[in-house]
């Protein structure tokens, strides 16, 4: 009997085998998505009392929660012109937290089907998690084979936090718009990705590190003709000589028009993280309406680095924890410098460093950086290319499934703590 069964999972594995890439994706995401629709009904049973709605909700309801609120809210009633305040005037937590994009999709579809808002914003959320699985896959192919870039789609569409891709977040769409931009980032198509990249750093906090990674990005490959312009070599020296010898190998090297392009996206970037910030400005009077009401959540204000040493110490002691984050960082370092991770190629390493760079500074390290992590998503790719063993990455497939059950049903469900409130996911 298992030998049957055995042999049908093959024949069926074997005739998917024969579908066009998008198929077996798209197939296989819709699959993880399902799962966890499982995960979350099972967790919704034992849902207790909530802020939200009775216990033991149905699913519909049960991922209509935390963040979901927040972004139904900006599609009803849009933005507030003036900042809401306690009495002692401290800012309290309002939309301005919550970038744009999303909830504008969602209030269009609303407008055009006369679906309600939750249902409008789970369907984009729900559409951009698989175009986001297809663009992911084409990324992946031009760095590895078809199966190991499908593998790698596949970690992508389970990991541990993939459940919030199915939930009326933002996630989902900022990864599609990510994923895209560095696409064509790794295609050297930089005009064609400045739309995308300004969608893009409306849609999540993401164009800071993006226009640190394209900011560098330009350095890295103008280098070489810098060397050249002050050895005075010829131009001819620059782009075809020797791999390594003044910066960029020659396969990596920029014409002229390829550099503006980059300084082009760069520009680009750094003004489209700015961008949100300066909306809020506009329509509220106040320069630091944004910053102010994106560390109402922190309950203190900004201070670059800070929070990572305060969290070690609360977490591992004074001692260990102010090493705590030199250790992640060292950790990091050498992960980046692993083969498997090098096998992803300058601009997809360069965004992780960046990306990573920008959590440091910018982060209050909680429960929600576990989501946070989602745009680091090419390394799944690389731990796809640890090795060929099916038991291997389907271990590494369970095991994310498993972690998922834990992220759903330890941070998605509420469950009040002693001081009152819950970890957010």
């Amino acid at each position: 009997m298992n030998s049957a069964v055995w042999s049908r999972i093959t024949a069926a594995g074997t005739h998917a085998a024969r579908w066009p890439w998008w198929l077996q994706v798209g197939g296989l995401y819709l699959a993880a998505r399902l799962v966890s629709a499982c995960i979350f009904m099972a967790a919704a049973l034992q849902q207790g009392v909530n802020p939200w709605f009775p216990a033991k909700p149905d699913y519909w309801n049960f991922i209509n929660i935390w963040d979901a609120r927040w972004y139904g809210e900006a599609l009803r009633n849009g933005y507030p012109t003036e900042l809401p305040t306690d009495d002692a005037g401290n800012v309290q937590e309002n939309a301005w937290a919550f970038y744009p994009l999303f909830p504008l999709l969602g209030r269009s579809l609303t407008g055009l089907t006369g679906i309600a808002p939750a249902a409008s914003l789970t369907v984009i959320a729900m559409l951009s998690g698989l175009a986001a699985s297809l663009v992911v896959y084409c990324l992946f192919r031009l760095k590895a084979t078809h199966r190991t870039a499908h593998w790698g789609a596949l970690f992508f569409s389970t990991f541990p936090v993939a459940a919030v891709l199915q939930v009326p977040y933002a996630e989902s769409l900022n990864l599609l718009l990510l994923a895209g931009a560095l696409l064509l980032v790794v295609r050297r198509r930089y005009l064609g990705a400045i739309p995308v990249v300004l969608l893009m750093c409306l849609s999540r906090p993401t164009g800071v590190p993006f226009a640190a990674m394209a900011g560098v990005l330009f350095l890295y490959h103008v280098y070489p003709h810098l060397v050249a312009r002050f050895r005075a070599r010829p131009a001819g020296d620059v782009q075809h000589g020797q791999p390594g010898h003044y910066g960029t190998p020659a396969g990596e090297r920029h014409s002229p028009r390829e550099l503006w392009s980059l300084a082009g996206l760069a520009a680009a970037s750094g003004v489209g993280a700015l961008l949100w910030p300066a909306i809020a400005w506009v329509l509220t009077g106040d320069l630091q309406a944004y910053t102010k009401t994106e560390t109402v959540w922190r309950g203190h204000d900004l201070v670059p680095f800070k929070p990572w040493f305060d969290t070690g110490v609360q977490l591992f002691g004074p001692v260990l924890g102010l090493l705590a984050p030199f250790v992640f960082v060292a950790v990091f370092v050498l992960l980046m410098m692993s083969r498997p991770v090098a096998a992803l190629g300058t601009e997809l390493r360069l965004w992780c460093v960046c990306y990573v760079g920008y959590l440091l500074v910018f982060l209050h390290p909680q429960t929600s950086t576990f989501r946070m992590l989602l745009p680091l998503f090419p390394l799944a790719l690389s731990a796809a290319l640890v090795s060929r063993s099916r038991a291997y990455r389907g271990t590494v497939i369970i095991m994310f499934f498993l972690l998922q059950i834990v992220w759903v049903v330890w941070l998605w469900a509420w469950a009040q703590l002693p001081g009152g409130g819950d970890y957010p996911p």
